[in-house]
């Protein structure tokens, strides 16, 4: 039977007028001497100039004076050196304070794509064969940075796919330090990170097993002030950073999913949150949680992490450790196996690998399970995402890289009870870039963070050429006949 890939018309596209408010700092000398001048206003001046401000900006951001308030709050310490009193500054004061310490951030002005998708907590009202997703997508801005952001979509009963409309607004998340430690893994991922083997020390002797992030940070700032030695200054600084690697993200409830976006705030990613691989998680229990295995990036460092929610306002994120948690590539299966957590990952940069751990923030003894055979992915082969089971297997969408660079997605069946054991392959990929799919931010690619099922067949949303994302389909059972049967 003939394998048939229907492609969708609905396509994703990057929008610049989505922007948040962010902090924005020059260093501490132009900091005291603006503020300096802004303090030497008047107080109609001051009004003059925050009104209408606010006003404008007021369009494009929900309660800008909350971010810019919070602003003004960051720079308290540079308003007193520059002679003024923070705690009694009129409000206006700190509004405009706060707007030269703000400015906007497209966070999808060059790109929309790596969509991955899983199936909304809340199916309620829908028509029969309907099913309510929310779709992640990997949102490019100004300087290569990427963000994690969302949107709901309905898929009908004949799989067609309407993606609702994103809201006005757009908001990061609030950071909450009040995640505890355990000493063993965070000094793993420190050692691992390079930082100073002092400090490691330091922590060892002063800390207990578990810590939270105000003991940390006590312990860090106490370390700075006994040092000028900036080599060793920026090690701290990067232990803070690496401390923000475990946290708890909230977003407002009166946001809708496309409002929220999560964004780098650690230094450790400070160049992107990439690829984001959810998964709908069903424990042992019959309890379900939403995982995202991604990767974070300063530049220099990758540090594959984990995202876990429950309904896509709290989110906690904590590094993935250990031998098997190197690189990119990490996708986890939907359910334990054999009483194990099981992962997919790619240590070496061009094999898969299989792996299975007693603890989810733990993996070593990668297994390789699958190398590159066919010429479309000699350079390197990897997933597409967590593992779909059906009742044949372990259905895998890969992705592959063969001459010119050139991208496209394929699938592999692997065993229910073994997913060592490869039952089958495609000898031909299922998606490789179309000729309007081949020019975008990084040409000839087409590439998928996870698919659905849904009323019989495969659902793959996808990037192309890492600008916008589509979506295609194919039939379920012709592509498991093809797979149990030489592909």
């Amino acid at each position: 039977m003939r394998l048939t890939i229907e492609r969708k018309p609905v396509k994703v596209m990057p929008d610049p007028t989505r922007v948040i408010a962010r902090f924005f700092f020059n260093g501490e000398e132009r900091a005291v001497e603006l503020i300096r001048k802004i303090l030497a206003l008047d107080r109609d001046t001051v009004f003059g100039l925050t009104s209408p401000l606010l006003q404008d900006f007021s369009k494009r951001h929900r309660n800008i004076t909350r971010k810019l308030l919070r602003n003004c709050e960051r720079v308290k310490k540079y308003i007193n050196l520059a002679g003024g009193d923070y705690e009694n500054l009129d409000e206006y004061c700190k509004l405009l304070i706060g707007s030269y310490f703000t400015h906007e951030y497209s966070i999808e002005s060059a790109a929309f794509f790596n969509p991955s998708v899983v199936p909304d907590p809340d199916q309620t009202n829908l028509e029969e064969g309907q099913l309510r997703v929310i779709i992640s997508f990997r949102a490019v801005g100004e300087g290569h940075v990427s963000s994690v952001v969302f949107r709901r979509a309905i898929i009908d009963r004949n799989n067609d796919i309407t993606v609702i409309p994103a809201s006005n607004y757009i908001d990061e998340a609030e950071k909450i330090h009040n995640i505890v430690y355990h000493k063993r893994l965070f000094l793993q991922k420190a050692e691992e990170a390079d930082i100073n083997d002092e400090f490691i020390r330091a922590v060892t002797e002063n800390l207990e097993d578990r810590f939270d992030y105000d003991q940390l940070k006590r312990l860090v700032l106490d370390a700075k002030a006994r040092t000028r030695d900036e080599d060793i200054l920026r090690q701290y600084n990067l232990i803070l950073a690496l401390s923000d690697s475990y946290r708890r993200i909230t977003f407002s409830k009166d946001t809708d999913i496309s409002d929220r976006v999560i964004f780098p705030i650690s230094d450790f990613e400070s160049k992107g949150i990439e690829d984001a691989r959810f998964v709908k998680f069903t424990d042992d229990n019959g309890r379900v949680y939403y995982y995202a295995t991604y990767t974070a990036y300063d530049g220099v460092h990758i540090m594959p992490k984990l995202l876990k929610t429950t309904d896509f306002y709290e989110f906690k994120t904590s590094p993935l450790n250990g031998a098997g948690a190197k690189n990119k590539n990490l996708a986890l299966f939907p359910r334990k196996i054999n009483g194990r957590y099981a992962m997919l990952s790619r240590i070496d940069g061009w094999n898969n690998y299989l792996m299975y751990s007693d603890n989810i923030n733990e993996w070593d003894n990668p297994v390789k399970i699958q190398s590159p055979e066919y010429p479309w992915e000699f350079v390197q082969i990897g997933n597409c995402g967590s593992p779909i089971e059906t009742e044949y297997g372990w259905l895998v969408l890969t992705h592959a890289v063969g001459s010119m660079r050139k991208y496209c997605i394929a699938a592999s069946l692997l065993d229910i009870n073994d997913p060592s054991i490869e039952i089958g392959r495609l000898k031909d990929p299922l998606i490789v870039p179309n000729p309007d799919e081949r020019e975008g931010y990084v040409p000839n690619v087409v590439y998928s963070c996870g698919g659905i099922i849904n009323n019989g067949e495969l659902i793959i949303p996808y990037g192309l050429s890492d600008h916008s994302s589509g979506f295609a389909t194919v039939s379920l059972d012709t592509l498991l006949d093809r797979l149990r049967n030489g592909g």
